[in-house]
C-alpha cells in the first residue's frame, strides 16, 4: 500500500459518499468484523463499506477458483473473498513487511493458510514472475502504478476473468466534481490514463462504478 492508500482511507477531504452508500454494507462474521475495526482504529488501509459489499457481491456471482490480489494490508480484503469462494486459492502480494507479517498471522487465525500464496515484494517485479492464469483480480495498491501494471494483468487474466480496480474516482479529482490539489495532479493524470485504457481496450469490457471511491470492473473477452 502506498502514502496515497493512507490519505484516502483515512480521508484527506472526509469519507466520499455515494447517493446508495447507505444501502450497501459487507455481510461479515464476527472476527472479520473485528479485524476492519482493528485496521480503521490503527489507521491501516482496508475497503471502505461500500467498495467491499460490491467485491463480496461480485464474487459470489463470479465464484473464481483462482485470485490475485495486489495490496494485502493485513488480509482483510483477502479473508473476505476466500470465505466468499471456499474453493479458490488466493495469491496476495504485500510489499510493507509489517503488513505482510500481519496478514500471514491474520489469515492462519481465520483457518484459511492453506489456500493462500501471500508474497513479499514489490507488485511489479512480483507480476513478471508469475506464471499461470487467474479468473479474478483485485488491485487496491499504489494508484499511480495502475496504468503500467495493466499489460501485464491482461495476460495473467483467463477469458472470461474479471479486473477490479479500486479508488479510480479519487475524492471526485478525477470526475471533476472537486478541485485536484497541486500534490495530486500527477495520479489523477495517471488514474484517467488507466480509465481510458480500459474503457478503450478491445480486448476488455469495462464499466466504471460510482462504489465507494470509485471502481474499475475490466472483463477480458
Amino acid at each position: 500500500m502506498d502514502n496515497y492508500t493512507y490519505a484516502h482511507k483515512n480521508t484527506e477531504k472526509g469519507e466520499r459518499r455515494t447517493r446508495t452508500a447507505a444501502f450497501n454494507k459487507p455481510s461479515l462474521d464476527r472476527s472479520l468484523t473485528a479485524l476492519r475495526e482493528y485496521a480503521f482504529a490503527k489507521e491501516i488501509p482496508v475497503s471502505d463499506d461500500e467498495s467491499l459489499n460490491f467485491l463480496q457481491t461480485v464474487l459470489s456471482a463470479v465464484k473464481p477458483r483462482k485470485i490475485l490480489e495486489l495490496g494485502a494490508a493485513i488480509g482483510v480484503s483477502g479473508s473476505v473473498m476466500l470465505k466468499i469462494c471456499p474453493d479458490a486459492h488466493l495469491t496476495t502480494i504485500e510489499r510493507d513487511l509489517d503488513f505482510y507479517n500481519r496478514a500471514k498471522q491474520n489469515f492462519e487465525n481465520a483457518g484459511l493458510s492453506d489456500r493462500v500464496n501471500p508474497i513479499l515484494g514489490d507488485v511489479g517485479e512480483v507480476l513478471n514472475k508469475l506464471d499461470g492464469r487467474y479468473d479474478f483480480i483485485f488491485m487496491d495498491c499504489a494508484k499511480v502504478q495502475y496504468i503500467k501494471y495493466l499489460p501485464r494483468l491482461k495476460e495473467l487474466m483467463n477469458t472470461g476473468g474479471v479486473l477490479i480496480a479500486d479508488d479510480v474516482l479519487l475524492f471526485g479529482y478525477v470526475t471533476g466534481e472537486e478541485e485536484v490539489p497541486k500534490k495530486r495532479k500527477m495520479l489523477v493524470e495517471h488514474i484517467k490514463e488507466y480509465i481510458s485504457a480500459v474503457t478503450n481496450d478491445d480486448e476488455l469490457y469495462t464499466t466504471i462504478l460510482d462504489v465507494g471511491n470509485g471502481i474499475a470492473m475490466s472483463v477480458k473477452k
